[in-house]
């Protein structure tokens, strides 16, 4: 179901949008299995420094980020033609330390124009306690804002990219329940704090499906068509896996290959992906 005119506005005006359900209880149960399965699994797949593009080897991820209601959203605000640039599994543990600094998706991602937006699927409940996104109000309208690269050890971002003097008076939570969504647009400051519950915090963030005017700024950029007209050439195709449990890691790899450079073009340090 596209997003309703409200909810567009809201995301033009705030740049987000939370919550929408897109699983029912039973289907977030479901995926909340199926992910706990792969990690024990294939746990040298799915560690904490092995957690971007798990869509392109695991087919029920694969499944996730072309499920209908989400593709629907995105739609809704980048266009008809879309792709997906990459996937991130985020997963704090109970009583850990893990935090997310303030940032901008955008930053980062050589990317431009920023006709693309950022979905974030919640497996477990994403609340205050647990470490929930939280985000600026309308920062997305403000442009890119200073980051330092802190390498701090339990920043889960790359670089530790980290923006200073936030105002957290003007910060909303994003609370979503198991099955539930939120959107952000890609100038939007957010991060999220570490859980303090007793129970796992994870989420799959897809970063970002991407209309059909984006172009790289620099590097490679592996990315899988979703919906609409092939995949422009300036980018590489992903393709989607195929088997329960996929097990070949090539188009992963090169695909994370690819995102670590870059993600990191002009660090003077690289952490492992």
């Amino acid at each position: 179901m596209p997003l309703s005119p409200q909810q567009t506005q809201q995301f033009e005006e705030r740049g987000w949008i939370s919550p929408i359900d897109i699983l029912s209880n039973s289907e977030a149960a479901q995926l909340l299995e199926q992910y706990t399965q792969a990690e024990a699994e294939f746990g040298e797949h799915l560690h904490s420094e092995n957690r971007n593009n798990a869509h392109l080897q695991f087919e029920f991820l694969a499944d996730i980020v072309r499920h209908d209601l989400i593709i629907d959203a995105a739609r809704s605000l980048v266009g008809s033609d879309i792709v997906l640039w990459s996937t991130v599994m985020f997963v704090k543990e109970p009583h850990s330390s893990a935090f997310v600094s303030w940032h901008q998706d955008a930053t980062y991602m050589g990317l431009e124009p920023d006709n693309f937006v950022t979905a974030w699927l919640a497996l477990t409940p994403s609340n205050p306690e647990t470490g929930c996104v939280a985000v600026v109000d309308g920062s997305h309208r403000n442009g890119r804002a200073a980051h330092t690269d802190l390498y701090e050890p339990d920043n889960i971002l790359t670089r530790g990219q980290t923006i200073s003097g936030v105002d957290i008076s003007t910060t909303s939570n994003l609370v979503l329940a198991a099955g539930q969504m939120s959107l952000h647009h890609p100038w939007l400051i957010h991060g999220s704090l570490p859980n303090r519950s007793s129970q796992r915090r994870i989420g799959l963030a897809m970063q970002a499906y991407m209309g059909s005017d984006v172009t790289p700024t620099r590097g490679d950029h592996h990315v899988m068509h979703i919906a609409g007209a092939p995949i422009r050439r300036e980018f590489i195709t992903a393709s989607a896996p195929t088997g329960h449990f996929e097990t070949d890691t090539a188009t992963r790899a090169a695909a994370n290959r690819a995102l670590s450079n870059v993600l990191y073009d002009g660090a003077e340090l690289r952490r492992k992906l």
